[in-house]
């Protein structure tokens, strides 16, 4: 029995051996990578001799440009409708005709239903006969005061009398007055039997259909018209946002929004800064801003969630690096700046406005320098590089 056993004592300390040498050289290779990053220890960090010494990474290249670049707030917002009313009945009666569709666009004046107009029509019947009996009596009286007037003069009748039908003209006239407006009311009641759009816009669905009875008390009204043309986006921003759009704002500067699908990369339409609100919200520490759009396509509608950019200023002689260029290290912000010999050099840089995939350099980089976007992971300073064509 001792035979076997030591024969299993040897085969185990055989394979304890290998899993310590792989190990150790895992360990190696790890360390020699690590070491390349750019502000480390390590001896490939300083640049000395290295397992990747004399190795040539392929990379991807950008050359550095002078352009436009445009400081671009982001945000999310709501479209909204520039105006929206809710049309309702100023008249109580039964619902006669529709003259609309649900959708429909419609412009002021517009006429959208029909209310039964004949007990309309009943009252400014009887509000022009008394107007026309009364008017007959004020005729009469003025002409019975011309004849006391003149006999009057020939001292036939007293002054009473004829102060007396001088008194019941001037009632005569007062009641033609208020003869005057009991039909200009019973003339406007029987319009208010024509519902009309008071906007332009487009119509809902029907709320209310016909044969119904209506009340002028009603809160649900016959159809809501909202005007989408132009149409108004509300979004909000951060309050330490505010000063630099308030800057520009107030100096009556046009600021031009930007509007984009819910996944950021379909442009919608293009408008204008309309308004800032008075106030912040101290919960959120937001503000709320306004725009408006001529939506001429009618691409936006009515609480649609948008992706907003609002651009506050444009720099159009920057010198412009690709984001994915821009490194982060113990030294700060740097990219791989490719030399005339194929080698890459750290080369420290400010950054300054990022407009989505592009950067603003403020010192460091100047326009023709051709810096590393794709390969970065395995570069280090004085690296070799063989540049990778498309």
């Amino acid at each position: 029995m001792s035979e076997p056993t030591a024969k299993t004592r040897k085969r185990q300390r055989w394979l304890i051996g290998v899993v310590a040498v792989v190990v150790v050289a895992l360990a190696a290779y790890w360390y020699l990578n690590r070491s390349g990053a750019p502000g480390t220890s390590g001896p490939m960090g300083r640049g000395g001799p290295g397992a990747m010494g004399a190795l040539t990474v392929p990379v991807r290249t950008a050359m550095i440009e002078s352009g436009a670049i445009r400081l671009v707030l982001p945000a999310v917002g709501t479209v909204t409708a520039l105006n929206t009313v809710t049309v309702r009945s100023r008249v109580d009666g039964e619902l006669q005709h529709i003259y609309f569709t649900d959708g429909q666009k419609v412009k002021a004046g517009d006429l959208l239903a029909q209310i039964d107009p004949r007990p309309f029509q009943v009252q400014l019947d009887q509000a022009l006969g008394q107007q026309a009996q009364n008017l007959a009596q004020l005729r009469n009286a003025q002409n019975d005061l011309k004849r006391y007037e003149q006999l009057f003069k020939q001292n036939s009748i007293a002054r009473q009398q004829l102060d007396a039908q001088r008194a019941l003209v001037q009632q005569y006239q007062g009641v033609q007055v208020s003869d005057k407006a009991a039909v200009d009311s019973a003339r406007l009641q029987l319009g208010f039997t024509r519902i009309t759009a008071p906007i332009s816009g487009r119509l809902g669905l029907r709320l209310v259909d016909q044969g119904n009875l209506v009340s002028s008390g009603g809160t649900e009204g016959l159809v809501v018209i909202t005007q989408t043309q132009p149409i108004a986006v509300v979004f909000s921003l951060p309050q330490t946002q505010l000063p630099q759009v308030l800057d520009r704002f107030n100096k009556g500067d046009k600021l031009m929004v930007e509007l984009y699908d819910s996944t950021d990369t379909r442009k919608l339409s293009q408008g204008v800064l309309a308004s800032i609100d008075n106030q912040i919200d101290v919960a959120t520490g937001t503000v709320k801003l306004k725009a408006q759009f001529p939506n001429e396509d009618e691409s936006l509608f009515p609480n649609q969630f948008v992706n907003v950019r609002l651009v506050v200023s444009t720099n159009d002689q920057a010198v412009v690096v690709p984001t994915q260029a821009v490194q982060q290290g113990s030294i700060g912000t740097f990219v791989y700046k490719v030399g005339a010999d194929n080698t890459v050099k750290v080369q420290r840089i400010v950054t300054g406005t990022t407009e989505g995939r592009r950067v603003a350099v403020l010192d460091g980089l100047q326009a023709g320098d051709q810096v590393v976007t794709e390969g970065v992971d395995r570069l280090r300073d004085g690296s070799k590089v063989q540049i990778v064509k498309e």
